[in-house]
């Protein structure tokens, strides 16, 4: 239960906030400015965080040769995995659309995006250095962040101090981050005493009809993803080996909802399913900070369910490519940003030029999706590590 405290709390303070919503409408205004704080604070950190943690990675970033092959192709293989969870969820949005609505009517419309070409521009760079320090921004501020680091790796001795400036504001940045979602049962549940006023308890089946859908969704991808993987691995016997040895990391990972907690259960089913160690020794840490199928499909589900809040949908190629780029960005900065999942979130109403009123939506959903995100981040390691071991030719 203690690695469920988070999402407890959360769900305590949501349940909190439409009480009071149903019961004591009359309140509600009184408690809105608590979610509005809320808000205010996680757009105020989320810049420094997203600087200090992209470039202090970077800046201290060491691969060594004799690892260079196998981390060329284990990219690979994270890379293809979650493109393919992705698409597998665009289809599976397509075939069943979001329907919202009920809580459509609760936010203000999307500003107008630009066209396809100016967009790109905006969303990958800023014409002032000021411009980065907006949340607006945030696409740009990483590049800049990994431009940075980069040049901090590379100064040498002379750069040794601002790297150690770098992981001291890294370390800082967390802690605000820790203290900022503190109040996160508050907020979040006064956001949702707003809704449930504003719209009434059938908010509640339309949450219920989503996380029904995310679910079926991340499930489906669970049992035939990773069985198509190991297949292409070892065939039938590679299958039958990875879901016999399989039973114990997906157990941690529900039960810890840590994909860095499930790291020694891997490890001993990658061994287990005959995965070199050299590989898996590898394969699976950097798996759990920088592959993260579940969270690519959480981060579609939240796209779709953000546009139709709005009125919208994903529509043309340019939104669809753009639905993939987030998702990869996510499988990787949720892993290796503190609170990743937040700066994710943040970034989908950054690129769409959405509301702000959208966030706590996705939040919520994010939040509620979190244990089946993590059973696939986690449970995906294995399964790539049977893969990479096949083509690297391991011994």
């Amino acid at each position: 239960m203690k690695n469920y405290a988070g999402i407890l709390y959360l769900l305590c303070g949501i349940a909190a906030g439409s009480l009071l919503g149903l019961f004591f409408p009359a309140y509600v205004p009184y408690v809105k400015p608590l979610g509005d704080i809320f808000l205010n604070l996680l757009f105020t950190a989320v810049v420094p965080l997203v600087f200090f943690a992209i470039a202090s990675v970077i800046a201290h970033l060491s691969i060594s040769r004799e690892t260079g092959k196998l981390i060329g192709i284990m990219s690979l293989v994270f890379t293809g995995s979650v493109l393919l969870a992705t698409v597998f969820t665009l289809l599976a949005c397509y075939l069943f659309p979001v329907n919202l609505t009920v809580t459509a009517t609760a936010i203000l419309p999307a500003s107008a995006a630009p066209d396809a070409g100016d967009q790109l521009v905006q969303l990958l760079t800023v014409s002032d250095f000021y411009a980065l320090l907006s949340r607006k921004s945030m696409l740009a501020l990483m590049i800049f962040a990994g431009l940075t680091g980069a040049a901090a790796r590379r100064s040498g001795a002379a750069g040794e101090a601002f790297r150690a400036f770098l992981l001291a504001g890294n370390a800082v940045m967390k802690n605000v981050i820790y203290y900022i979602m503190l109040l996160g049962p508050v907020g979040l549940g006064a956001y949702f005493a707003f809704q449930i006023t504003a719209t009434g308890m059938q908010v509640i089946g339309v949450y219920a009809q989503l996380l029904v859908n995310a679910h079926w969704i991340s499930l489906a991808y669970y049992f035939l993803g990773f069985s198509a993987y190991a297949f292409l691995a070892g065939g039938i016997p590679a299958v039958k080996s990875y879901w016999r040895y399989n039973i114990t990391p997906s157990v941690t990972a529900l039960a810890t909802c840590s994909s860095i907690a499930t790291i020694p259960a891997n490890l001993e089913a990658a061994e287990r399913m005959r995965v070199p160690q050299r590989t898996g020794d590898v394969v699976i840490p950097l798996g759990a900070a920088l592959h993260k199928e579940g969270s690519a499909i959480a981060a579609v589900i939240k796209v779709v369910v953000a546009l139709a809040m709005v009125h919208q949908t994903i529509n043309g190629w340019h939104d669809v490519l753009l639905a993939v780029f987030i998702a990869l960005l996510v499988s990787v900065i949720e892993g290796g940003i503190p609170n990743g999942g937040y700066i994710g979130q943040l970034l989908i109403v950054s690129a769409y030029h959405l509301p702000a009123e959208v966030l706590p939506v996705i939040i919520i959903i994010g939040t509620l999706l979190d244990p089946a995100a993590t059973l696939l981040n986690a449970t995906g390691d294995t399964a790539a590590a049977l893969l990479i071991a096949r083509l690297t030719r391991s011994p």
